[in-house]
């Protein structure tokens, strides 16, 4: 078989053999006008042109693949085909299960707790005990389902037996968290209902977001459990606003309560490292002093029924995190109508107190993270009280402290009628031991200007007292 000239060299071969023939006839060539030289030179290229356009549709057909295969044997096609239509299948099993776009979460905190005053040493995991500093929203086990829906509402139930908020003020619940958000319009524009936890503060409920085991003293007695109500969720910008009405830990008023109460948070963030948010509650919530006495001021057995009454609360942080080093902060005040804890004459005080928190962060190690957390809270006015907290508590050291006597008819103004203020300074070292699985230790002194802090074991009083913790923290 002879060989097919190619563009590239059939060009030359002519313009060669023009050039042979007229050598070897030249009177033939130059009888020949130019115009008709001109003509068939023309002719000539056009030729060339042709064969060049031919070997180009040659070369790109056998580059090409088979479209018939996209490349692929018979048996790989046949096997793509049975992967689609096992996707599809799966997929359409999903939406029909409801599993669709459905997120499962969850975490265990295993704690270790020693408290010198309380004289206790302890293994910590979904003991039953009252909420308390040293019995807080630690030693817990949780799981998370979040689940989107088509239009961006989002579900979420989350339960945490025995420590999550739900267990606190709904004896027996094992509801941390459940919510429904429902967008408005636009998903910038949502309302948001349900049982939701406390949002006060720069220090988070659960353990896999906090540095620390314990909580700081405004998280632990100044500010809300849980809010069971509805509020409006707005996105603009950098700002995130929250605002609606709400029953303040409790699942359902009692008959006579019947008032919620507003609140509200709004965050900013500044820029990417920075930013700052406030909060606020003003409405009526129980009152625990009010619910020891009766019309006329005498004390009695708490009813099944109790009593509202006003309550404001403010707080305001900010926090700074970026590279090694995070800095968080807390202002907070509030007041509650008669529910201090100095209530002998017959009439029900108001209680009223202020705080602040600010805790530093810094990773020496990528894996090693040093904190330390200051806090102080000031509570001295008639006794001391505060939210949800209206008697003495040699637990966690509040109130007038132990030690002082006085009755009725002889009062002692100076220990009977004052509260005592509160600080407690906490060392925390944390390291990151997988990226599911955090060790936390911890170290806390906790003081206050009287003897506050019982011992169950020999009746002494303190000012001072030591906790240490530790806990890993495993999460899914």
């Amino acid at each position: 078989m002879k060989p097919t000239p190619n563009a590239k060299t059939a060009a030359p071969l002519l313009a060669a053999l023009s050039l042979a023939l007229a050598s070897a006839y030249p009177s033939a060539a130059l009888a020949q006008s130019n115009e008709e030289l001109l003509k068939e030179l023309r002719a000539l290229k056009d030729r060339v042109g042709q064969l060049e356009e031919k070997l180009k549709a040659a070369e790109q057909k056998a580059a090409a693949p088979s479209s018939a295969q996209w490349g692929m044997t018979p048996a790989q096609a046949q096997e793509f085909n049975r992967i689609a239509v096992k996707t599809e299948a799966l997929e359409d099993s999903a939406e029909a299960m409801g599993t669709k776009n459905l997120k499962i979460s969850g975490f265990i905190d295993p704690t270790y707790i020693y408290n010198r005053q309380n004289n206790s040493s302890s293994f910590q995991l979904l003991n039953k005990d009252a909420y308390a500093y040293d019995s807080g929203y630690f030693g817990m086990a949780l799981i998370d389902f979040q689940k989107e829906m088509e239009g961006g509402t989002k579900w979420r139930l989350t339960l945490a037996p025995e420590r999550g908020v739900g267990a606190t003020f709904n004896t027996g619940s094992i509801v941390h968290e459940a919510s429904v958000n429902i967008p408005l319009g636009d998903l910038q524009t949502r309302l948001w209902l349900g049982q939701i936890p406390d949002w006060t503060g720069y220090e988070m409920t659960l353990p896999p977001l906090n540095k620390l085991i314990t909580h700081n003293l405004l998280f632990d007695f100044t500010a809300p459990t849980a809010y069971t109500g509805a509020a409006l969720d707005l996105t603009r910008g950098k700002w995130l606003i929250r605002a609606g009405l709400a029953n303040v830990n409790i699942a359902r008023k009692s008959p006579g309560n019947k008032t919620p109460a507003f609140i509200y948070r709004v965050d900013y963030a500044k820029g990417e490292f920075q930013g700052f948010g406030f909060t606020g509650l003003h409405g009526k919530a129980y009152n625990y002093a009010a619910d020891g006495v009766d019309a006329n001021g005498d004390l009695r057995f708490a009813d099944a029924n109790g009593r509202d009454t006003r309550v404001d609360l403010l707080e305001a942080d900010a926090y700074f995190i970026r590279g090694d080093w995070t800095v968080q902060g807390q202002i907070s005040w509030g007041r509650q109508r008669g529910s201090a804890i100095f209530n002998e004459d017959g009439q029900l005080r108001d209680a009223s107190w202020t705080g602040l928190s600010t805790l530093v962060g810094y990773k020496f190690i990528p894996r090693w993270e040093a904190v330390a957390r200051m806090d102080y809270l000031r509570n001295a006015k008639n006794g001391g009280g505060l939210f949800g907290y209206s008697s003495d508590d040699s637990r966690n050291g509040l109130g007038r402290g132990g030690g002082f006597a006085w009755d009725a008819a002889n009062p002692d103004p100076d220990t009977a009628s004052k509260g005592a203020n509160r600080y407690a300074l906490t060392l925390g070292l944390n390291y990151l031991f997988n990226q599911n699985t955090i060790f936390k230790f911890e170290y806390r002194l906790d003081g206050a200007n009287r003897a506050v802090f019982g011992n169950p074991s020999n009746g002494q009083w303190a000012k001072r007292n030591h906790l240490l913790g530790s806990s890993v923290v495993v999460s899914f």
